[in-house]
């Protein structure tokens, strides 16, 4: 296994990933395996998570994928008693499912006279359904898996939970306004846990990405022929780096907040990695 960057020895610990089959979680997982870790790969679709899992036991890693809906009470507990019996008891719970629904989403930033009655997607038509569905992806989603999986943190030492936000939880995007609230409430959480666990020594943090191109947002970035989208020149010029983050770029940050040593002192925060956008006016 590769050497992980900040030395953060993770070594006989549990990891549980969900959404492990993604861009981001997928690299999560290998970054977990790398400092030490067992990894339970938690995904919907359990051939995604598997293809990762084998990867890092290729590399020299211990990992097993799950078969896993993060809305589904029943599945998480379960899930929770195989990674049990498998690997150990869960040190390290990474809440990385989520994501958005196009019919969730309007087609234009602003609304203007006239919307009304063309075919342009505007506040008016987002399907509720489809509203709710995000947000019980993005919070709901992160509150089952840790209802399963914390039980086993309980007396335990040194145990982590790290809920993936977005930078979306302070500045809502246009267009995305379920996602926007969903992640907020992601951060809000992520606060509300860390005092509720605090006297049991569970540390609690999120990380807010930035602008990371992966296949969830792909359609709103790049043009069918690969070239970006008018959305993309706007984030890149909001962007005070000048371009994406790259998923590897997130390993710092999540090995810092597992760092028992390095931020033992820290719960309750939401971390920003992205390029500078929380700190640029625009001007």
């Amino acid at each position: 296994m590769k050497k992980n960057v900040l030395n953060t020895d993770l070594t006989g610990k549990v990891a549980v990933v969900t959404g492990a089959g993604g861009v981001l979680c997928s690299q999560f997982s290998r970054v977990l395996a790398r400092a030490g870790a067992k990894v339970a790969l938690l995904n919907r679709t359990v051939e995604k998570a598997q293809k990762v899992a084998d990867e890092i036991i290729a590399e020299g890693g211990v990992a097993k994928a799950y078969c896993c809906n993060v809305l589904d009470k029943e599945q998480c507990e379960e899930v929770a008693s195989q990674v049990l019996s498998d690997l150990g008891p869960c040190d390290i719970l990474i809440n990385g499912a989520g994501g958005n629904n196009p019919k969730a989403t309007t087609d234009k930033e602003y609304f203007e006279n006239g919307d009304l009655e063309s075919e342009t997607k505007s506040f008016f038509d987002l399907d509720d359904n489809s509203v709710t569905s995000v947000f019980e992806l993005n919070f709901t989603g992160s509150l089952l898996p840790t209802q399963a999986f914390a039980k086993q943190m309980v007396g335990r030492e040194g145990c982590n939970i790290i809920n993936i936000s977005s930078m979306n939880a302070y500045r809502p995007l246009t267009k995305i306004p379920a996602y926007s609230g969903s992640k907020a409430a992601v951060t809000n959480f992520t606060q509300w846990l860390a005092v509720y666990f605090s006297k049991i020594n569970i540390r609690v943090n999120a990380i807010a990405p930035g602008f990371f191109s992966t296949e969830q947002n792909a359609k709103l970035l790049w043009n069918e022929d690969g070239t970006p989208t008018a959305r993309t020149g706007k984030i890149l010029a909001a962007t005070p780096m000048g371009r994406f983050g790259k998923s590897s770029e997130l390993a710092g940050a999540l090995l810092f907040l597992l760092n028992n040593e390095a931020a033992g002192f820290i719960t309750g925060i939401t971390l920003p990695v992205d390029g500078g956008v929380s700190a640029y006016s625009g001007v």
